[in-house]
This record gives C-alpha cells, sequence and structure tokens, in this order.
C-alpha cells in the first residue's frame, strides 16, 4: 500500500452546499455533530494502511488548512502525511484548477517525488465506508489500468449520476455522463449477474468518484487540456485502455447538496442508521478536543446525537443532532434539527458584554423553538426564537439572516438571531 499516492479532491466552489461553504471549503463542512466531510475519505485511507494523502482544494480553505494540522499527525516513524495542496502560481501555470483532472495535472510535480505506482483519486463530499485494501486488490488483479469504484442506484437516481455499461468480466465499454430523466438509458443496465436481491432494484451502476489509476495511465490521460475526470477523462479512457468497475454493495450517499446534506444527518439518529459510526475496527477519525461529556439536566431527548461538551437544561429534542459545546437553555424545543454547535465557550465576561449589548450568548436561547432547520456554527438564538414553527410557505432564497434551501432553513455561522425573531 505505500506505493499508493492517495489523492481527496476538496471540490470547487461548493455552491450546491452555500451558505455552509459561504466561510469554509466543502470538505470543512461540518458533520454529525464532531466531524467534518473530510474526515470520511481520509479515514477510509487510514483504516486501509493508505497513509500518502493530498487533499487538493482552492475555495476558503483556511479552515481546512487548520482542521487537517492539527488532527492527522503521524509518527516520525512512518512515512505518512496528511497534506493541502491549495491552488498555486507556478512558472508553468498561473490560473486556478479548471476542472477535477487539471487540479491533478497541475500537482504532477508535487505527485511525482512520492514515486507512486498508483494514484486513488477519491471524493471529499461522500458519506461510505469502503475498503479500499479490497479495492486496490481487484484492481490489481484485474490487471486493469484503471478502476471505477461503482454502486447500484435506481433509475430515478441515476439522472444526475455518471452511468458506466459493463460487460459480464466488469469491463467498462461506454460511460454516460448525468444523462437526465427523460433519456432512454435501457441499454444501460447491469448484467444481470451483478445484481443480487439486495439491489434488485437497483438497475444501473454509478460511478462514485472514486478511481485506481495506474501511474502510466494517469500520466498518459493527463497528457492533454481535458479539465474533468468524468466528463472527459475517462470517457476518452474507455476508448484505448482496460478500465474495469468494481461494484461497492454497501451505503454510499452523495451529501453535495443541502437536502442530502440535511437527510444524511438526521439518518445518523435513527435506531438502525444505514451508516455506522459506532464501528470499533473501521473508525472515522476527526480533531481531540478533549471536551468534557455532555450534560443533560432534566431534559427529554429522542433519537437524537448529542456530541461532547453540550449543556442541556430542561428541553425537548428530538430527531436531532447537537453540536459539540452547544449549549441549550430551558424551555427550548428542537425538533428535525442539525446544530453544528460552537467553535468555543463564552467565557462569563463576554456574556456579560452580551447582555450590556443585549446580543444573546452562543447557543439555544430560553424558550426558543425550532423544526426543520441546519443551524451552523456559533450561532446565537435569542430567548423566544421561533425558527420554522408557524405555518409559512418556505420559499427558497436569501433572506438577510437567513436561507431556506430545497425548503430547509439554514441560518448561516456567526448570525445573532435577537429575542423574539420569528423565521
Amino acid at each position: 500500500m505505500a506505493e499508493v499516492l492517495s489523492i481527496i479532491l476538496g471540490g470547487g466552489k461548493g455552491t450546491r452546499l452555500f451558505p455552509l461553504t459561504q466561510f469554509r471549503s466543502k470538505p470543512a463542512v461540518p458533520f454529525g455533530g464532531k466531524y467534518r466531510l473530510v474526515d470520511i475519505p481520509i479515514s477510509n485511507c487510514i483504516n486501509a494502511n493508505l497513509r500518502q494523502i493530498y487533499v487538493v482544494t482552492q475555495f476558503n480553505s483556511a479552515s481546512l488548512h487548520l482542521h487537517i494540522g492539527q488532527t492527522y499527525v503521524f509518527d516520525s516513524f512512518t512515512n505518512g502525511f496528511v497534506e493541502i495542496l491549495a491552488a498555486e502560481q507556478t512558472f508553468e501555470h498561473s490560473g486556478w484548477y479548471e476542472g477535477t483532472a487539471d487540479a491533478v495535472r497541475k500537482n504532477f510535480p508535487h505527485f511525482r517525488t512520492q514515486n507512486p505506482s498508483y494514484y486513488m483519486i477519491l471524493s471529499g463530499d461522500q458519506l461510505y465506508r469502503m475498503d479500499l485494501q479490497e479495492l486496490m486488490k481487484s484492481h490489481i488483479d484485474s490487471k486493469a489500468a484503471i478502476t471505477i469504484a461503482c454502486t447500484g442506484v435506481s433509475r430515478e437516481n441515476a439522472s444526475g449520476l455518471g452511468i458506466l455499461k459493463v460487460d459480464k468480466k466488469n469491463q467498462i465499454t461506454e460511460f454516460l455522463e448525468k444523462p437526465g430523466p427523460t433519456k432512454d438509458i435501457s441499454d444501460y443496465k447491469a448484467p444481470s449477474e451483478l445484481i443480487t436481491e439486495k439491489n434488485k432494484d437497483d438497475c444501473y451502476l454509478a460511478s462514485m468518484g472514486i478511481y485506481v489509476f495506474n501511474a502510466k495511465a494517469m500520466d498518459d490521460c493527463l497528457a492533454n487540456e481535458l479539465t474533468d475526470f468524468g466528463k472527459e477523462i475517462i470517457p476518452a479512457a474507455i476508448s484505448k485502455l482496460k478500465v474495469n468497475a468494481y461494484l461497492f454493495n454497501d451505503y454510499w450517499e452523495d451529501i453535495g447538496t443541502i437536502k442530502n446534506f440535511y437527510d444524511t444527518n438526521l439518518e445518523l439518529t435513527t435506531v438502525k442508521p444505514s451508516f455506522d459510526f459506532y464501528d470499533e475496527h473501521r473508525p472515522i477519525y476527526t480533531h481531540m478536543r478533549n471536551l468534557p461529556p455532555s450534560k443533560m439536566n432534566f431534559s427529554n431527548m429522542n433519537q437524537s446525537i448529542a456530541a461532547e461538551g453540550c449543556i442541556i437544561t430542561n428541553a425537548n429534542i428530538t430527531n436531532s443532532i447537537v453540536g459539540i459545546r452547544t449549549i441549550v437553555e430551558t424551555g427550548s424545543s428542537l425538533n428535525g434539527v442539525v446544530c453544528m454547535g460552537a467553535d468555543y465557550y463564552e467565557t462569563e465576561k463576554q456574556k456579560n458584554q452580551n447582555a450590556e449589548a443585549r446580543i444573546p450568548n452562543v447557543g439555544i436561547g430560553r424558550g426558543a423553538i425550532i423544526k426543520g432547520a441546519i443551524i451552523d456554527k456559533n450561532v446565537c438564538v435569542g430567548e423566544g426564537c421561533r425558527i420554522g414553527v408557524d405555518d409559512i410557505k418556505r420559499i427558497d432564497g436569501n433572506y438577510g439572516h437567513y436561507y431556506i434551501v430545497d425548503g430547509i432553513i439554514v441560518i448561516p455561522k456567526n448570525t445573532i438571531l435577537y429575542p423574539g425573531t420569528v423565521i
């Protein structure tokens, strides 16, 4: 596995996750109460003993730098590293990354110093747990130049994904990028031997955006000006090289939109979630904050998650995620809420200053009622606020101190909602 160089693509501006990406890159978006999206692919790599990892990004990368620098520090007895490669000006090029393939091409001088035999390309905004050693074994055994990880999807879900046509030997013969809802793609159905009872309704194979390239194949495929793997590089390679499919039958979810982000977070609170964070043998790593355990004072919590460092007093919390360091005051109610928490605890001096300026403290104030919303970090929700409770028509748009996206109310980072605010 030391011959494998892992490259995690941090994505572009993350417009589909705005306003959560207003002040941070997509891989740095908090997830599940205490994690960040980038922790998923990095943890998959570490669990497979892939310790040479680059994260390629260019937008709002400061918080991502900080998180990775504080979290992923390997000991001096290994050659492992997790490094960020932000877009940079050199004598060879001075522009931004123009796409996923362009980002890899422009960083070849950094990658080649590791002398890899294989490149593994991973996405920074997906939730899954994959045995990447098994993926590598499948790639090597097949003697393919490129292997694409794929998963079964229904016709409805196939509309916005890259769809693969494979033969009985798992070799990819055609690739169709985002066919849309009306195009006839019946000839792209997966071979019957790949369809099991578990995935009988998922008749199409969709690319997961996870690729393994032989080093020479990567060099050859990028010896041009093509900019995107899915739209250009992979379709061009299929006609020239042996490109195989690796079928992944476990849970996988693209969380690149606000709706998917919200739904996937809340799915974690179910009795038996599709994605299990409670796996001791293949853990998901994140920053060790050394926070105290969460404290519940006379509160009622139902099918919810509270990350460490929270203080919840006389509150009702249902089907919600309460992120790190969240202070929930008495009489508050959360239902269907993804609360990301806070980066710090306020001191008594800060609280006194807030009181003098009539600014609520960070957290959920007394008697606040919130339903169907995402509360980003460090938000001050004042006493008696009502968010998403009253019968209002949720029309997507920017409303100044909040947004509505896909019918979900999103309160951006560091927002102050004064007492009595109704949304």
